[in-house]
């Protein structure tokens, strides 16, 4: 996704260090590292370890060393000292999700398919979207919903969460999507239009059992220490709130001179790649290069109210 206007815009040598920071099954990864020589060398890290498993055969025939590890990309700055690295030039992250985890009953991401809620990327995390869902309160099930769905209903959903998890336990994401219908007086399959009703719903839960949020907070706090001088690093986000992070983030480092911003507006999926991808009409990607040396070698927490 947005590949062309990668390679278009990224600058690194042959023998320069490439991460892609959320490998998923390896699709831009082959097309950057294929730009490195023997001496280069290519970064995969991913939390999820099938998509290591189907990266690994795409990358196997590179020229330049591959490392494959698993892992958040919100620690990429122990990751890369674990593998004695100390500055890269190219950091990648997709904050999509692959349409196979999503596909996929068992893990539950999906309103359109029913299985256990369970949301967790990251197999070793202790919290699932059903433990949220049954055991927090009306009012903290109201903010999560509000805050990272952006759902404006969200107290109609938390009180009809909680009213039914009285009678029994909430355990698939078909009961939950089902609760979110009665709740918004909804009847029958009906046509939603372009946005499901379960959709922001289920967006919120996901990101708070992964801590979406938090893990691309503390990738951007840490890159500009990871980039070298002229390094790159480019964010594809997929909703309002993670480009908002990106956004305020590369304003930031900006002007403490760290940075220079080399998307003035964020780049969007041409017309053809919308329509041969759907999900690509959310993608945003932005890019930003380190520059000053001299310049604050990490960003501070990023203050999100500040930023709106």
């Amino acid at each position: 996704m947005l590949i062309d206007p990668i390679l278009e815009m990224a600058s690194f040598k042959e023998d320069g260090v490439i991460v892609d920071a959320t490998l998923g099954q390896g699709g831009h990864a082959k097309l950057l590292a294929e730009k490195l020589s023997s001496k280069g060398r290519f970064i995969g890290v991913d939390v999820d370890n099938e998509a290591l498993r189907i990266a690994k055969t795409k990358l196997q025939k590179l020229d330049c060393s591959v490392d494959l590890v698993n892992g958040n990309f919100g620690d990429l700055g122990q990751i890369l000292s674990d593998l004695d690295i100390n500055k890269v030039d190219w950091i990648l992250a997709d904050l999509g999700w692959n349409a196979d985890q999503f596909a996929k009953a068992d893990r539950g991401f999906s309103f359109q398919v029913d299985g256990p809620l369970d949301m967790r990327l990251d197999m070793s995390l202790a919290e699932t979207a059903a433990d949220i869902v049954n055991g927090r309160s009306e009012k903290d099930l109201a903010d999560i919903i509000f805050q990272y769905g952006e759902e404006r209903r969200s107290r109609k959903i938390a009180k009809t969460i909680v009213e039914r998890r009285r009678q029994r336990k909430i355990e698939t994401t078909f009961e939950l999507v089902q609760i979110i219908r009665d709740a918004l007086n909804m009847k029958g399959q009906g046509n939603f239009g372009r946005l499901n009703p379960a959709t922001l719903t289920f967006q919120a839960l996901r990101i708070v059992v992964n801590d979406e949020l938090g893990q691309l907070e503390r990738l951007l706090a840490v890159a500009p220490d990871i980039l070298n001088l002229d390094g790159q690093i480019g964010i594809i986000s997929f909703h309002s709130l993670e480009d908002r992070i990106v956004k305020g983030r590369f304003r930031d480092g900006k002007q403490k001179r760290c940075y220079a911003i080399e998307t003035k507006k964020p780049i969007i999926a041409t017309r053809d790649e919308q329509k041969k991808n759907r999900r690509s009409r959310s993608a945003k990607l932005r890019i930003a290069k380190r520059t000053d040396e001299n310049a604050p070698k990490k960003l501070g927490k990023y203050d999100r109210k500040r930023s709106e």
